[in-house]
């Protein structure tokens, strides 16, 4: 149960960075809006499979 809530707060946790970065920072230019999108969450996975897949 414990690893359920953790995997939805990682989730949460990048879909507001996400949003974050678009509405600040990439609102009226969609290819850098995109490729922040993919880095972000080519990021988050990352850390996910390096840090809390083992939990």
């Amino acid at each position: 149960m414990a690893d359920l809530i953790i995997n939805i707060i990682y989730v949460l946790i990048a879909v507001a960075v996400i949003v974050f970065l678009d509405f600040k920072y990439f609102r009226y230019d969609f290819f850098k809006r995109l490729t922040a999108n993919i880095i972000v969450v080519l990021v988050f996975a990352a850390f996910y499979y390096l840090f809390l897949v083992n939990l």
